[in-house]
């Protein structure tokens, strides 16, 4: 079907523009020629006839092309090597026939743009559906240690990038992958959230079930006596230590005992001021031990987030790095398909020269030369961009993380100097902890 035939007449010309058309959009082909499947008459009931009405020349030919299909066609891809799935053919498909029908010429390169958005809006979706069925999972573990929950966070965010990956194509300047990232960081930081939540709560639970007999015996007036204050405090002292020892992996333990101790203040004064054994002097000197416990606590607190903040750090430096070992991964595999596939377009057009020069289309075959040079050109400039369009999206991924640790790493500074600054104003040990 595709031999052209010598001559420059109307005729000839008409007959070899087809083949023209042909050999310029398939560079690999193979060609097959079906004859009419049924009599004239019969093709406008074709669906319903018999297998025995079919014409014998079709069905052999209709058996070459399906073993041909089934044995030995390659797997269908783009000009850059993206294999065509079934949905991906589907999407194209699609797109031809809304083209067609709205009265627009189809062009193959538009409607690969137009699926390249549908693929990669799907692939973002997989990716966080992988990373959200996971750390749901997860959630219902909660409370945790911080490092577990960053530990299964890292794990997911690496399948979710490897579920896009796998689905993306051609999303060149990284909005995608952009869209991911921060998609997952959100959903991370509201698993935190939810993990610190479950933790305040089974901390103050704890705390007033350790406290229940202190409680009472305050309604009770049990302290209000001589002697009362350090009773208190020795009651106040064995709750914390319960507490501590129950409570060393939450990640809420020191803010929700802070605001404990904090809320048993007012008691703890009354007490003071109305125990009758000690002198004015006595019960100043207590006063300034307890301020110096609840600043202690407070900076016990905020020690706690900043272990956490460092947790945190870690966690996302580590992620960076799976997402760009990832990248760099998903970028070699299309540099290296997208040059099999040149080289496979070029290995055709060498043998249609060739054959060419063979049946003496020698201006066709010096034709052909000129436009496997410019092929050549366009390959390489293709693939050069392609890299460039990579290193830019890994420099872009980069240039964010460096931003998101920059953020923390303030954060981080901040509770430092608030710890240095509240040291400096504890300088008395405490009487309850």
């Amino acid at each position: 079907m595709c031999s052209f035939v010598l001559g420059t007449s109307k005729k000839v010309v008409a007959y070899n523009f087809p083949r023209e058309c042909i050999k310029k959009f398939f560079p690999s082909r193979t060609c097959f020629t079906f004859p009419f499947p049924a009599a004239p008459e019969k093709l406008s009931r074709l669906e319903s006839l018999d297998p025995s009405e079919l014409s014998c020349d079709f069905l052999e030919v209709t058996d070459r092309f399906c073993k041909f299909v089934f044995n030995k066609s390659q797997v269908k891809k783009l000009k850059d090597g993206i294999t065509v799935t079934g949905r991906v053919l589907g999407n194209l498909a699609k797109t031809y026939v809304e083209t067609i029908a709205s009265g627009a010429v189809p062009c193959l390169e538009n409607a690969v743009i137009a699926m390249a958005l549908i693929e990669n809006e799907a692939a973002v979706k997989e990716g966080l559906a992988v990373y959200q069925s996971g750390m749901e999972k997860l959630k219902g573990s909660f409370p945790l240690e911080l490092k577990d929950v960053s530990s299964e966070h890292q794990r997911l965010s690496s399948m979710a990038t490897q579920a896009f990956t796998k689905r993306s194509f051609r999303d060149t300047d990284g909005k995608y992958l952009k869209s991911l990232e921060e998609n997952i960081n959100k959903l991370f930081d509201g698993y935190l959230r939810q993990n610190e939540q479950a933790s305040k709560r089974r901390c103050e639970e704890l705390l007033s079930s350790l406290s229940a007999r202190t409680t009472e015996n305050l309604k009770q007036g049990f302290y209000t006596k001589p002697g009362g204050y350090d009773l208190f405090c020795k009651d106040l002292e064995d709750i914390v230590n319960n507490y501590k020892s129950q409570t060393n992996k939450e990640v809420k333990a020191e803010e929700v005992l802070k605001e404990f101790l904090k809320q048993k203040t007012g008691d703890s004064q009354a007490i003071l001021q109305a125990d009758q054994k000690l002198t004015e002097q006595e019960k100043l000197i207590k006063q300034e031990r307890e301020k110096a416990a609840l600043l202690q606590q407070e900076i016990k607190a905020r020690e706690e987030k900043l272990l956490q903040l460092e947790e945190k750090m870690k966690a996302e430096k580590q992620s960076n790095e799976e997402r760009m070992r990832q990248m760099e991964l998903k970028m070699k595999e299309e540099l290296r398909l997208q040059r099999e596939e040149a080289e496979r377009a070029m290995k055709s057009k060498l043998k249609e020269q060739a054959d060419l020069l063979e049946k003496g289309f020698k201006e066709k075959a010096e034709l052909m030369r000129q436009e496997m040079e410019e092929f050549k050109k366009q390959s390489a400039e293709a693939e050069r961009n392609r890299a460039r369009e990579f290193a830019e999206m890994l420099e872009n991924t980069n240039r964010r993380h460096q931003q998101s640790i920059a953020t923390m790493q303030q954060q981080q500074r901040e509770q430092e100097k608030a710890i240095q600054e509240r040291n400096a104003q504890c300088k008395v040990g405490c009487c309850i902890l």
